[in-house]
Parts: C-alpha cells; structure tokens; sequence
C-alpha cells in the first residue's frame, strides 16, 4: 500500500488516469455501458492533478462521484432523446419485421404458408385470404418462428 500512496502523494495524476484506463479496459471488454462515465470522470480528475490542482485524495473522491453521477444521468437523457423507444432494437431482427412487406413463397393453405422477408424465409399464419405464392403480404406480429401476416391491401 505504501508503493501506492508515495505515487499518489508525488503524482495523483497517474492513479487517476490509471483508474480511469482500467474502468475503460473493463467496459470495453464487457460493454456494460456503466463503466464508460465514471471512466470518463476518472479521466477528468486525472487531468485536473496534472494541471497543478490538487484539492487531497478526499475532496478529488467527491468530484469524481459527483462527475459520475452527473454524467451518467445526463448521458441517459441524451439516449433518450437520440435512440427513442419507440424505434425498434437494431440488434432484435424479430421486431424489425412488423410492418415490412413480405412475398409469399409458398401458397397458404388453411392459413398456413410460407414467406420470405429480410434476406429469409419465414413460416406464418394469416388468419383471412389464402395469398398465392409471389404475391405480397406485411407481417403484424413475430411469435418465435412464426410470423402473423395480413393481405397487402
């Protein structure tokens, strides 16, 4: 510990940004998107001691929190506002599908056929109509591997 206190006491810039790269290594390796702001926060206490002000181990663990804090609720507020709920995942092709046109491939017969959307060939229901094969449909709903169609018009 004494190693660790000396490095402090003669450059507190070092253990900050030390801190700092660590938290960013942890969260690039996992991408929890919890680590990437008191990183960030790690970084600007480590920029101030380089800057000639030191305020004691103390008060800088006060700025750093405060900054983590503030600036994990404010990134929250911007992701928000830039990636509104409302839109689809990108990563949860599933949910993507609702609304997209799709041609079927094989006829539905007893309201059961086959279509192909997104680069795939998908199973679905349709509960009125029996489309014939190359005609268009739209998918409403994604049940696992199934997907609920309805007539283009």
């Amino acid at each position: 510990m004494d190693p660790i206190l000396s490095l402090y006491v003669a450059q507190p810039f070092w253990i900050w940004l030390g801190l700092g790269v660590f938290l960013l290594a942890i969260e690039a390796a996992f991408t929890t998107e919890w680590l990437l702001w008191p990183a960030v926060s790690a970084g600007v206490v480590a920029l101030m001691t380089a800057l000639g002000l030191r305020f004691g181990f103390g008060v800088e663990l006060i700025i750093f929190a405060v900054l983590t804090v503030v600036s994990t609720l404010a990134s929250k507020r911007l992701i928000k506002r830039v990636n509104p709920v409302e839109m689809p995942d990108i990563n949860s092709r599933d949910s993507r599908l609702v609304g997209q046109r799709a041609r079927v491939t094989e006829a539905f017969v007893g309201g059961r056929g086959r279509v192909f959307v997104s680069g795939a060939e998908w199973s679905a229901d349709i509960d009125q109509g029996a489309p014939l094969a190359g005609e268009d449909v739209v998918v409403e709903r994604v049940d696992g591997g199934r997907l609920t169609v309805r007539p283009l018009s």
